[in-house]
């Protein structure tokens, strides 16, 4: 091969190139997200010009090939083509980066934890500069010694995995992916280390370990106790000692209870994922990307992309879909994707190595949901499931074919002749796998259609734009179809907003409401069959989340556990409607029952007791009676105290200062919202109001909320948070609800998500 193509060889941009056709939410997203920013963060790219720089780097890859030279100017408008059809998106960091200096492409990465302090902070550093580029990082903490155990160099004791992982969360918090994006990270404990009830709780308490998701690593061994009601070993990774044994029903409900109070931790099948690892001879599967659909191997990344299934309706072809279409674009996206990994820049030597000895592609897929809302299918019905098998087997098998093609091109995989293709006698293929099915939050924005293989969160909903107007958006499909009805009306579009879901107005017709069915809708059996089928044709994983009600118990999720188990999913992950927000109330040993109740049965309100150590940071703030020294205490990431002190004032101002931080404190230890301390103190009046920043601060406790909501509320919007009388998590970017779905918070208006 020859070096990567400079800038001056890549093919300029026609002058003929079609201008892209977007939607006005996919126009916000791309401005936000991805194209090009100058010094002051204001786009100077195109639509067009992004999308021209992406194809044109990739398809640059070809003329390190032999032949390929000439075909580099063709390929690179076959891929704008293909791009701007939004038939098939690449991963976010290939949109945002290819073309540029940075240069890094991929998406997934897993990094090794050892069992040193410099093997730690290797790993600590290494997830650095891969946040830094615009990944998201998984980790095993299984190699991790136990708390308590002894370290033979220093003669002390080891703090345990936990006090680890809060290090790598601390890392993660003061890094922005690629300027855009906060870290994500993933932390896997296996269930038969020593330290796995601590890490089980470990996220008991809102806001801790806010830059990770948690998945128990659960083994068939463990599995067979729980069915057996059996004692299993908790094994010290260092000595392979037994240091305990715990009943596995135990520790399985223990499990279902934090699954159920928070959504986490989620849990992986480690044998069940090893059975599909490609290379064994290279190691052993500890760990995923931060939502759980790409297990890899240590120092592996992986470049995913996603096929729009909306876009291969066809009423006249065989069972409605264009599989002829369809087949051409797996054949491109295969090839495009191969090329990213010649594109891509990646942050550590050790990862260029693994990325090119295995060459690992995910092709999954996006707008399922909006596939069948066209075919007339039910998303929970054996018709859906079935569908959805026959889909990604195509796709599975035309994803080999195309990677068997590149192999005689190109060359197959160098650890190709000791893996398991090579032991069966299959292949060779250029890719050690081809097929994931990732997260596509931000791309089905772009895409304009469902994401992933979810089912739609709401067929109507409100989006705030500029100016707090309020526009209803309409699925297309949805609006189509109750149009053909007979049935549309701008009063039951309204209607469908308020709650997402068209299930109790029997007034459409049946047909309608059996087709157009969401999230909440669907019965969490269905949501894990459809996970199931999916998987059985997919080399890595599937990112997918089972819906719960809030009513939802937590014998559902036991039973929701054990069947992901028996239908061979890799993993599972649920999401109980609500669960975030009533998560302080029911913690292990209950919330209710530590705080205690008054006699009349209503919970008694208790003031916080102040730890003799806490931190936080003092704000000077520019008011009309002097300069205001806010200091703000936090726990957890929340505010817990504040002293508030104005600087040459007389002993009256001062005495009204400390009073307001002495309330605003007993309010923050005594449970009260930040929200509400906001909405009392806001807009008061005073004599010497004063611009502080082009905010008009009016008087000592206007001050305080603003420094208060600035740093806590940036960008809540209070009605859209409390809908349906539940408090939701809201963007920080644009304040719209945040919805989970595969596997992590997404906005729908902005295109921001939680793991990147």
């Amino acid at each position: 091969m020859t070096a990567t193509p400079s800038a001056a060889d890549l093919p300029l941009m026609p002058s003929d190139l079609p201008d892209v056709v977007l939607n006005d939410n996919a126009k916000v997203v791309l401005a936000r997200r991805y194209l090009r920013k100058d010094a002051e963060g204001k786009p100077y790219e195109l639509p067009r010009e992004l999308f021209w720089r992406v194809a044109a780097k990739i398809a640059a890859q070809e003329a390190n090939f032999k032949g390929g030279k000439s075909k580099v100017a063709a390929r690179a408008r076959e891929y704008y083509d293909l791009l701007t059809s939004f038939k098939f998106l690449p991963n976010s960091p290939t949109l945002m980066n290819a073309g540029t200096d940075l240069g890094q492409l991929a998406a997934c990465f897993v990094l090794p934890v050892g069992d040193s302090i410099e093997q730690i902070f290797d790993a600590v550093k290494h997830a650095a500069l891969i946040h830094k580029s615009g990944g998201g990082t998984g980790f095993s903490f299984s190699r991790l010694r136990p708390t308590d155990a002894r370290v033979g160099s220093t003669g002390g004791v080891a703090s345990g995995p936990l006090s680890f992982l809060r290090i790598f969360n601390t890392a993660t918090e003061q890094i922005k992916q690629g300027g855009t994006r906060r870290g994500a990270n993933m932390g896997i404990l296996r269930v038969d280390h020593p330290d796995i009830l601590r890490f089980i709780r470990a996220k008991e308490r809102e806001g801790e370990l806010n830059n990770f998701n948690l998945s128990v690593g659960l083994t068939e061994a463990f599995m067979q106790a729980v069915d057996k009601d059996e004692e299993y070993d908790l094994v010290a990774p260092h000595n392979k000692s037994v240091v305990e044994r715990l009943k596995a029903r135990e520790v399985f409900a223990l499990l279902v209870q934090k699954a159920w109070e928070s959504g986490d931790p989620g849990m992986v099948f480690l044998d069940r994922i090893n059975r599909d690892n490609p290379t064994p001879q290279l190691g052993e599967i500890e760990a995923t990307n931060p939502c759980g659909e790409q297990p890899l191997l240590p120092y592996e990344a992986c470049n995913l992309g996603s096929i729009n299934l909306a876009a291969f309706y066809n009423a006249d072809a065989r069972e409605g879909i264009d599989w002829e279409g369809l087949k051409t674009v797996i054949h491109q996206s295969v090839r495009f994707l191969d090329n990213v990994i010649e594109a891509s820049v990646y942050p550590l030597e050790q990862i260029s190595e693994m990325v090119r000895t295995n060459r690992k592609i995910g092709l999954g897929l996006m707008g399922f949901a909006d596939l069948l809302y066209q075919l007339g299918v039910a998303y929970n019905s054996q018709e859906g499931v079935s569908l959805a098998e026959r889909l990604m087997a195509f796709i599975q098998d035309e994803s080999k074919l195309a990677s068997k093609a590149l192999a005689d091109e190109r060359g197959p995989f160098p650890s190709f002749d000791g893996s398991t293709y090579a032991a069966k006698k299959q292949g060779p293929y250029r890719n050690a796998t081809t097929t994931t099915i990732a997260p596509t939050g931000t791309l089905s924005i772009l895409a304009g259609c469902s994401s992933g293989i979810e089912p739609l969160f709401a067929l109507s909903f409100t989006r705030t734009v500029m100016d707090n107007d309020k526009l209803i958006e309409v699925n297309p499909y949805f609006e189509a179809a109750v149009k053909a009805a007979e049935a549309y009306s701008p009063k039951l579009m309204e209607e469908v907003a308020k709650v997402g879901s068209v299930q109790k107005l029997e007034l459409l017709p049946p047909e309608i409401r059996r087709v157009f069915v969401t999230a909440m809708d669907i019965e969490p059996i269905w949501h894990l069959k459809m996970q199931a089928a999916f998987q059985k044709f997919t080399d890595n994983a599937v990112s997918k989340t089972v819906n719960l009600p809030s009513s939802a118990t937590q014998e559902d999720i036991w039973d929701i556990y054990w069947k992901a188990y028996e239908y061979g999913c890799k993993g599972v992950t649920v999401y109980r409607d609500g669960c975030k927000a009533s998560q302080v109330l029911c913690t292990g040993d209950g919330q209710e029952k530590k705080d205690g109740a008054a006699e009349d049965g209503k919970p008694k309100t208790v003031v916080r007791k102040r730890p003799d150590i806490v931190y936080g940071f003092t704000q000077k703030v520019d008011t009309g009676l002097g300069a205001l020294y806010l200091t703000i205490n936090e726990q957890d990431g929340k505010p817990f105290e504040v002293f508030a002190t104005i600087g040459k004032s007389g002993k009256s101002i001062t005495a009204k200062a400390e009073a307001i931080g002495r309330l605003v404190s007993l309010a923050l230890r005594s449970g009260v919202e930040v929200r509400d301390i906001v909405e009392q103190l806001k807009g008061i009046g005073g004599e010497h109001p004063k611009f502080q920043k082009k905010i008009l601060l009016q008087s000592i406790p206007d001050a305080v909320a603003w420094v208060l909501e600035n740093r806590y509320m940036s960008g809540e919007k209070h009605a859209s948070a409390h809908a349906n009388g539940l408090v939701k998590e809201t963007c920080p970017d644009c304040g719209e609800v945040l919805t989970f779905e595969e596997g992590c918070n997404c906005c729908k208006a902005c295109g921001y998500t939680k793991c990147g």
